[in-house]
Parts: C-alpha cells; structure tokens; sequence
C-alpha cells in the first residue's frame, strides 16, 4: 500500500508540474487553447483544484460541496493568482489527507450525476481517483504546452 509520504509526493510533483507550465506560458499563453475546443493550460489547472477541493475536502473530509464542473474549463485570469491558489489547495490537500482513512467510505458520496469512478469508494479510492485526474491532466498540459510553445511567430515568454 501507498504511504501518504508518497502519495503526496506524486500529487505535488505533478500540481508542481502544471503550475511551473503556466508559469512559463505566462498569462497570455496560459489563458489560450491550442485549438478551437480544447482547453487552456489555465483552465485544466483551476479544474484539477477544484477536484481536490471536490474530491478531498468534499467527500473524503465532508466539507459542503459547491460546483459547476462545466465552467471550470472556460476559466480564465491571472496566473500569479492561480498559482498562489494552487499552493493554499495543496497545502490544504496535505492536511486533509493526514486526516482521511483510506479504509474507511467516503463522508460524502458523490452525487450520481457526478464524472467519477462509477463504483463505491473508500477515502483512499477517492484519493487515486484525484490522483488519476492530476496525473491525466499534467500529462496533457505538456503537450498543450508544446504546442503553444510552438505557435509560429509568437515566442514562449520566459519567467
């Protein structure tokens, strides 16, 4: 079985990942889609805080759960914000995965309308399922990164 130790460690490696990619994008690039339909760098961000904050403090630790997934994906702002939002949720994640009990179920179940894993799960199922997401979305935000990276005639800005 996974420690906490290092299930932090892989969750913060890749939020560390995604907010090291907006940052180097720089607001202009962070809040564009590599194409009509995709989404922004940003947005996949905001999206996997708002997972955590969903998933984690929502049904592992029971706080009330507020959220419109559908917007998540056309969010869009600074990306100093986003950033320093990133390391409060984090550091909240931290806190409440000492507190969960992967054994045990969810304090909150989700909604049946919910995207997510369509069994039971215990606090430590959710916590691989917000894992899956973190990892999923890093994954794609290097390639979106590329790509805007690469767009003709527009130079990558750098920190």
């Amino acid at each position: 079985m996974l420690s906490r130790e290092d299930y932090l460690y892989f969750t913060d490696r890749a939020l560390n990942g995604m907010a090291a990619i907006v940052v180097e994008l720089g607001d202009e690039r962070a809040n564009r889609a590599a194409h009509p339909g995709a989404n922004s760098p940003y947005a996949l961000l905001h999206h996997c805080l708002c997972v955590i904050e969903t998933w984690v403090g929502g049904f592992v630790r029971g706080r009330p759960v507020d959220r419109d997934r559908d917007a998540e994906f056309t969010a869009a702002g600074p990306v100093e914000l986003l950033v320093e939002r990133c390391a409060t949720v984090r550091a909240q994640m931290h806190t409440d995965v000492a507190d969960a009990h992967p054994e045990q179920f969810l304090l909150q179940e989700p909604p049946a309308d919910f995207l997510g894993p369509p069994i039971r799960l215990t606090q430590g199922g959710a916590l691989q399922h917000v894992f899956e997401e973190l990892a999923q979305h890093h994954g794609q935000m290097e390639t979106l990164r590329d790509v805007l990276a690469a767009a003709p005639g527009q130079p990558l800005e750098t920190a």
